[in-house]
């Protein structure tokens, strides 16, 4: 048996040549892995735009929502980090999908290696204008009257700002990233405090990396489902992977 982690797939992004064809692909990776994986951990921004209502569920996403509940009926632990593409999800998800939502990082024993697990956009020291545009996003005043807008005007609204933030954001695939030093730093930073820890595992940069922190722990960048379609195994003597999914 094997954990799966994975990260940025963007399902649904506007600059997908084909959404329905992407939406397929992870899908298929899904399928590929059911017959060993005894978890699986979804480190964010697996959508790139969702916004949960009371009533009403947004359109799109059936069939990587259907092979989620098929997973999990079938007993594979799957847990949902929420990234800063994907903050919106409250009780539908988990409730309908059976799956694990956590808002924030997670540390978890598997195999017996300690792992401390985060989409990577909250973590470390972050300007002033980013904390508060982060705080705008998760208040529930401004959630309430977000919701409050007809999605025909907030939905566009989304994809375009997300589109922006690609275009003038670094191509997927790339070995280096701005933010790289500043996760590498608080890694450091939180080991010498935990020195039990021994995988650091994100997401966020779309970049695909593995560095090592000391003999006995490591850090790990997931890489992206844009361009690369990349992802993490960690077996139960304790190795953790990259792979490459080709198909």
């Amino acid at each position: 048996m094997k954990t799966y982690f994975l990260s940025d797939l963007h399902l649904g992004a506007p600059y997908f040549p084909d959404s329905h064809e992407s939406e397929k692909r992870v899908v298929s990776f899904l399928d590929s892995i059911k017959h060993d994986a005894e978890s699986i951990y979804l480190l964010g921004d697996i959508l790139d735009y969702w916004y949960e209502y009371r009533y009403v569920v947004p359109r799109g996403f059936v069939r990587f929502f259907g092979k989620l509940a098929e997973l999990s009926d079938s007993g594979i632990k799957i847990t949902w980090l929420i990234g800063n593409h994907d903050i919106w999800i409250f009780d539908y998800l988990p409730n309908e999908l059976g799956i694990r939502v956590i808002d924030g990082s997670l540390v978890e024993n598997i195999y017996g290696k300690n792992v401390f697990m985060a989409h990577g956009d909250g973590v470390g020291e972050h300007p002033w204008s980013f904390r508060f545009i982060r705080s705008m996003f998760r208040s529930k005043v401004c959630q309430f009257f977000y919701s409050a807008i007809h999605p025909r005007w907030t939905v566009p609204f989304a994809y375009k700002w997300s589109h922006h933030s690609r275009e003038t954001g670094r191509e997927a695939g790339q070995e280096w990233h701005p933010l790289l030093d500043q996760l590498e730093s608080f890694s450091r930073k939180y080991l010498q405090e935990h020195p039990d820890i021994n995988h650091f595992i994100y997401g966020h940069l779309h970049i695909l990396k593995q560095l090592n922190l000391s003999d006995s722990c490591d850090l790990t960048v997931l890489g992206e489902w844009i361009k690369t379609y990349s992802y993490a195994t960690l077996t139960p003597d304790g190795s953790l992977t990259l792979h490459i999914y080709n198909k």
